[in-house]
């Protein structure tokens, strides 16, 4: 899944979920195969838990009570067993660990129409000062706009969209040779140690299935666990 707010965009592979807000806008695009479900918690049950747009990683035992959740109604504190399912979870969740897949936006008009460009086209190698000019900044403005509104180096904002467009690519079915040169990488070996760098696995691990199984089209299931608050959406 992609899923994208005014102020970023977040790639959320296979076994991994998106934290979203109340009243954050976004929408949700599909790479590939995806089956996806969602859990909505009350505030008070997340007040330890990120409060921003965030991708985590679902451990096999989170990804089990989540679907065990979803198949049953709304869960509250008032039935037994539903109340220790509820702790398990969040249990699950305060130990879970975040994945750097997040490419924040910059609010900027100059700096945002230099991502743009990147954007309809990751694979665009001009440098920055020929991209800058036809947006209306100097290199050195895009940079210190970059830096200003991404908290990133306008290198390392352009690095995070390149393997972000990869890792779509990937899920789509696309191999990994084609995956890199599409997304702007030099060499399919570039592209690895930059994936590996930043995700700690090489980009066929990362995208197994640990549970074997394949994912399938299926709508999204959500369960609420209280009234909406916070909301986990995640991708198996």
């Amino acid at each position: 899944m992609t899923v994208t707010a005014s102020h970023g965009a977040w790639v959320v592979p296979v076994h991994r979920a998106v934290w979203i807000p109340e009243g954050t806008p976004h929408t949700i695009a599909m790479s590939g195969n995806v089956a996806m479900r969602t859990l909505y918690f009350k505030s008070r049950l997340t007040e330890s838990l990120p409060r921003d747009c965030c991708v985590v990683n679902v451990p096999a035992l989170l990804r089990e009570l989540i679907l065990h959740a979803c198949d049953h109604s709304s869960l509250g504190r008032r039935v037994a067993w539903q109340s220790h399912l509820i702790d398990v979870i969040l249990d699950q969740l305060r130990v879970i660990r975040m994945a750097p897949l997040q490419l924040p936006m910059p609010e900027d008009p100059r700096a945002l129409r230099v991502a743009e460009v990147l954007l309809a086209d990751p694979a665009d190698s001009r440098p920055l000062d020929r991209i800058a000019r036809s947006s209306g900044a100097s290199r050195r403005t895009a940079e210190r706009l970059f830096a200003a509104n991404t908290g990133m180096t306008f290198g390392k904002w352009r690095q995070q969209l390149r393997l972000m467009h990869a890792m779509r690519l990937l899920a789509q079915g696309a191999k990994v040779t084609y995956a890199a040169l599409e997304s702007g990488y030099s060499t399919p070996s570039a592209f690895i140690a930059a994936f590996r760098k930043a995700l700690g696995s090489t980009p066929t691990r990362y995208f197994e299935d640990p549970a074997g199984n394949p994912s399938t089209h299926h709508p999204q299931t959500g369960k609420r666990l209280g009234p909406r608050s916070l909301r986990m959406t995640a991708c198996f």
